[in-house]
């Protein structure tokens, strides 16, 4: 999450840590949405939830080409007959980001990235005058670069040493930092090992 209002994918258990740092659920804004995979998106089962029944305000989902229809496939299944009923109290708009636009104050970006089979879009974000670049998941490939380059901040995936499938290494994240030092990283997604710059969990930075 960025100042309490952008939330950048939404792995589970999204609500419960959102509650542990104080966040209002209700404040979100706009959800940047990289790819569907679970680990960034099972989150906002929960959270839709609470969007329609508690926190009422409207709010964006912004994502790849065919955002609206595998959100409503993922909240059917999660839901069941209830999200009919559900959906009428759910202030949502979804908007497939293209190359770039405008939202909620935020002017962006996308890269295509490369991950799996489907790819991943990647987000420069224009927040209060900076430059956020976030990553989802990624490869070790060009567009990488060309989504942190000239960044103030970078959020980027380092999933584990080595060379995991589809994502990026401990070793590649490094190296990337190099490539651009003016680029403040903070890495994510991180499932075994332990790598400098990493972030912790439910860790809030100040920047």
């Amino acid at each position: 999450m960025v100042d309490s209002r952008y939330l950048l994918d939404g792995g589970a258990p999204l609500l419960p840590h959102m509650h542990r740092l104080g966040i209002d659920p209700g404040a979100i804004e706009v959800v940047f949405l990289t790819h569907f995979h679970g680990d960034h998106t099972l989150g906002l089962c929960g959270f839709v939830l609470h969007r329609a029944f508690i926190a009422k305000a409207p709010f964006t989902i912004v994502g790849p080409a065919g955002v609206e229809e595998r959100l409503e496939s993922l909240f059917r299944a999660a839901w069941g007959v209830d999200w009919e009923a559900m959906r009428g109290n759910l202030n949502v708009t979804y908007r497939e980001a293209g190359d770039r636009g405008s939202v909620a104050g935020v002017d962006y970006e996308t890269v295509a990235l490369d991950h799996g089979s489907s790819g991943c879009t990647g987000f420069r974000l224009r927040i209060g005058g900076r430059l956020l670049a976030y990553s989802g998941d990624s490869q070790a490939t060009p567009p990488l670069d060309r989504l942190v380059e000239g960044a103030e901040l970078a959020i980027v995936e380092a999933t584990e040493p080595g060379h995991p499938y589809s994502h990026l290494g401990f070793e590649e994240a490094l190296a990337l930092r190099d490539r651009h030092p003016d680029t403040r990283f903070f890495f994510v997604h991180v499932y075994a090992g332990s790598l400098e710059g990493a972030v912790s969990d439910l860790q809030v930075i100040d920047v």
